[in-house]
């Protein structure tokens, strides 16, 4: 389904996703060279500002559309 589409409408598409469940799924701007930072999306309650998923920037887009289905 997804292989057709571009990665930055992957992207955005999680994030509307997120949006609609009320969280804010974050990219990291950092490098993947870190320990605690993969490079990916973190997903946050925009309520209380707690981490939901994705402690070490380790989701990728699919991943953020599937928990956000649920």
């Amino acid at each position: 389904m997804y292989s057709s589409v571009s990665e930055k409408a992957i992207e955005a598409r999680a994030r509307r996703a997120a949006s609609r469940v009320g969280l804010i799924a974050r990219k990291s701007r950092r490098r993947r060279d870190s320990l605690d930072n993969f490079g990916r999306f973190m997903l946050i309650d925009q309520y209380t500002n707690c981490i939901v998923a994705g402690e070490r920037f380790d989701m990728t887009a699919h991943e953020v559309l599937e928990y956000c289905s649920d």
